[in-house]
């Protein structure tokens, strides 16, 4: 479990003890809901992380709500979304193994995190990765109810394919960049898990340009 969840569910517990202790018992039950609820909203499950070259792993849980395609400095990239809802686990996870060569918190709106507006206008933090598939690039999405994003890492760390790296409260989205020459292995309408599912496989050519990469940057 998130240590958030533990603050969120022992307050909500103490609420609980005080309302029962100061107005009728049975009035307790709702801020003891709220402590499951938190308790449960927070969970962290192990994962079984994909041991294949060039993976590309989902970095949250959630839904495949569009899979696009843009030019980006003359090179053809693929953009995968993924929305989360409140009841998805929200712990976010490094799509790749590889060197975090930027990270970039942008201020924004906190508008619905289903639509295309939001990749570009809602508040995000923005991680770029060159490893094991390249050059990739996923995003952290605020949405209507999120409010927080918490990412732990930074520029320099090495992450492991499926490492924790961070967390969206409360309903947001996530965006993964990479090569448009990767295999695809997901639909829009899939669903998805964290550290798990297997959303591209990046061809060999990339994952050999990306280790000469990432041996630069050491």
């Amino acid at each position: 479990m998130v240590r958030d969840g533990i603050y969120y569910g022992l307050a909500f517990i103490a609420v609980a003890a005080l309302v029962g202790w100061l107005t009728l018992p049975a009035l307790a039950v709702i801020p003891l809901l709220l402590a499951a609820f938190f308790l449960w909203f927070f969970r962290d499950p192990e994962r079984q992380i994909p041991a294949a070259e060039g993976a590309i792993v989902s970095p949250a849980d959630g839904k495949v709500t569009e899979i696009s395609t843009f030019a980006e400095n003359g090179e053809p990239r693929t953009r995968i979304s993924i929305f989360l809802n409140v009841f998805n686990v929200h712990v976010n996870r490094s799509p790749v193994a590889g060197v975090i060569t930027d990270v970039k918190y942008r201020k924004g709106k906190f508008g619905n995190a289903m639509g295309q507006i939001s990749a570009e206008e809602n508040e995000q933090n923005v991680v770029t990765v060159q490893g094991d598939a390249g050059t990739l690039v996923f995003k952290q999405i605020a949405g209507l109810l999120a409010r927080r994003i918490v990412f732990t890492k930074k520029i320099g760390d090495q992450v492991a394919r499926g490492e924790r790296v961070g967390l969206i409260k409360f309903g947001s989205r996530t965006d993964v960049i990479f090569a448009a020459e990767a295999e695809m292995q997901v639909r829009v309408g899939d669903h998805v898990k964290g550290g798990s599912s297997v959303l591209a496989v990046a061809q060999r050519r990339a994952v050999q340009t990306s280790y000469q990469s990432v041996a630069e940057v050491r």
